[in-house]
This record gives C-alpha cells, sequence and structure tokens, in this order.
C-alpha cells in the first residue's frame, strides 16, 4: 500500500503549524519593537535625538500597510482579483499581518505624538523633502482613488488591488527612506542616545521570522509567485534586516559611549534618577571630592588644636 500521500499530508499539516507559529512570533517581535522607543521618550521627557523625518514616515508607511492587509485579507472582491491574476492561488496575507500592521500603526502614531510633548532641539522638524513625499503621497491617493472610481482616463482599466499594490509599493520605499535621517542623526553625533537599540534587535527578530514565514507558505503553496504577490511584506523584512544590522553596528562597534549628550542641561538630581551615566558620573565624582574636601578640612582643623593640660587629652580646644 502506498503511504506517500499520507506522509505528503503529514508533512503538509506540519509546516501549517510551523507557519502559524512562525507568523504569530514574528507579530510579537515585530509587535513588541515599537514599545521601547515609546518608553525612552517617556523615561527621559525628550525625544532628542530621534528623526523627526523616521516618525513621520514611520506612520506613512504603516498607514499604507495596514491598508493593504486589511483589504487583502477582508475584502472578497481583492481576494477574487488576486485569485484571477495568480492562477486561482490564495494570497498570503495572514491575520497576524492584519494585526501586526494596525497595531504598528497605533503605537507610531503614539511615539509621533510624544513629540509634540516632550523636549526637543528647536531646529528638530520634519525635512522639506519628507514633507514634500508626505505631500505628493497624498495627493496621488485622493486622484488615484478617483480616477478607478470612476474610470476616468487613464486609470479606466485598473482596479482596487492595483491601488493597493500602489499602497504596497509606498510602504517599500518609505521602509528604506524612514531609517536613512536616524542613521545620520547618529553619524553626526557620534552617538545613539535617545534611539532605543532594543527596538533594533526585536525588529531584527522579526524580520527574520516574517520572510520564514512568507518563504514556507511559498513552498507549502507550491507556488513561488505567493512572493511576488506580496513583495510588501518579503521587501518589509529585508529592508528591516539590512538597517537593523547598520544600526547594531552604530551602537554596539562605531559609537560604543553611552553617555546621553542630550541630558547634560539636566538638573543633577533628576539625571541621576533617570539613569544618566555622564550625569550620575559627574555627581559621583563631586561627591568624593566633596568629602575628600571636609576630610583635609577637619585634619587641619586638629592640627591647629591645642591641650590647655586642665581637660581629658582628647578634648581639645581652638
Amino acid at each position: 500500500m502506498d503511504y506517500s500521500h499520507i506522509n505528503g499530508a503529514s508533512q503538509h499539516g506540519f509546516g501549517r503549524i510551523v507557519s502559524y507559529l512562525l507568523g504569530w512570533s514574528y507579530f510579537l517581535a515585530w509587535s513588541v519593537s515599537f514599545y521601547p522607543q515609546a518608553i525612552l521618550n517617556w523615561r527621559r521627557k525628550s525625544v532628542q535625538g530621534l528623526s523627526m523625518d523616521y516618525l513621520h514616515l514611520n506612520v506613512l508607511g504603516f498607514l499604507s500597510y495596514s491598508i493593504f492587509n486589511v483589504a487583502f485579507f477582508f475584502s472578497s472582491e481583492i481576494q477574487e482579483e488576486y485569485k484571477r491574476r495568480n492562477n486561482g492561488q490564495e494570497n498570503l496575507v495572514r491575520a497576524n499581518d492584519v494585526f501586526f500592521a494596525v497595531h504598528a500603526l497605533i503605537i507610531a502614531t503614539f511615539t509621533l505624538i510624544q513629540t509634540q510633548i516632550y523636549k526637543r532641539d528647536e531646529d528638530q522638524r520634519v525635512s522639506r523633502s519628507t514633507f514634500s513625499f508626505i505631500l505628493v503621497f497624498i495627493v496621488a491617493t485622493i486622484l488615484s482613488t478617483i480616477g478607478i472610481g470612476l474610470g476616468i482616463w487613464p486609470m479606466q482599466h485598473m482596479h482596487w488591488i492595483d491601488l493597493l499594490y500602489f499602497f504596497s509599493h509606498i510602504k517599500m520605499i518609505v521602509s528604506f527612506l524612514k531609517y536613512l535621517p536616524q542613521a545620520f542623526i547618529n553619524y553626526k553625533a557620534k552617538s545613539t542616545a535617545g534611539w532605543s537599540i532594543h527596538n533594533i534587535l526585536l525588529d531584527l527578530t522579526g524580520g527574520v521570522l516574517s520572510i520564514a514565514q512568507l518563504v514556507l507558505d511559498t513552498y507549502l503553496s507550491g507556488d513561488w509567485s505567493g512572493i511576488s504577490g506580496n513583495p510588501v511584506k518579503f521587501g518589509l523584512g529585508f529592508l528591516s534586516i539590512a538597517f537593523d544590522l547598520l544600526f547594531i553596528t552604530q551602537h554596539y562597534i562605531l559609537y560604543r559611549d553611552r553617555t546621553d549628550i542630550y541630558a547634560t542641561g539636566k538638573n543633577d538630581d533628576d539625571a541621576a534618577e533617570e539613569g544618566y551615566p555622564y550625569i550620575n558620573h559627574v555627581n559621583n565624582s563631586s561627591r568624593v571630592k566633596g568629602a575628600e574636601e571636609r576630610d583635609s578640612l577637619l585634619i587641619n582643623s586638629s592640627s591647629n588644636r591645642k591641650y590647655d593640660g586642665t581637660r581629658r587629652p582628647n578634648d581639645l580646644e581652638a
């Protein structure tokens, strides 16, 4: 009796379980990766050292990614159009993709709001190029939506799925652009102060797991066009890994000094409580120096005292 089909089904089922675990693991790693930066901003009561371009582009990117994933996962029209274009294959957007994108959008927006609450430098603002990029995106989205909806030339032959692919490409572009300003800020300051390395380590983990799930799902479906059908997931994972390695190199190799260069203007006691190493070092040095000066004064004072002969030897007076 031929049991090969049973073994194949068993392996396929096991593969689905692994894919499920990979998907929710990357969701957890990538989702948690947003919190260290928000917590660091809250602890420092400052967003100094953080790129405003990065924060704005991050919101734009995850807005695009959320629209893409939500539509692919919930819209039957989009799902059918995808099948027509991909030989009847199902798209590979999973529930964890949807939850991750929406959650990321919420936390990225919250982090952006922090810049309006906490201390920042006077010149810490969105660059003209980033502002122009966001403006072009908004205008292009509005015109594309109107063109596809009303069938206006040159979009009369386009479908809503094409607009979603536009969003996916925007996410890809943003994922590349958003890290560049932060990497440059770290380079100029020769420091990664204000930029959470825990965010990067978790982001790297999520990127590896995300690509692993996509490749496994593509293998199980027997159709490698699944990667080209969801380029944003593959590209997002790849770009995350590349830039994470750059930031890890900056933090652990190039700029290993952990001094928070933006905290030197703080009140010493407040800074010490918040854990700034440079301020703590200054405080400790000052305390040691002060103690040494007091000891010196006591010794000098004692040496100038005299014994009057009527008191005990250890009773001295000036």
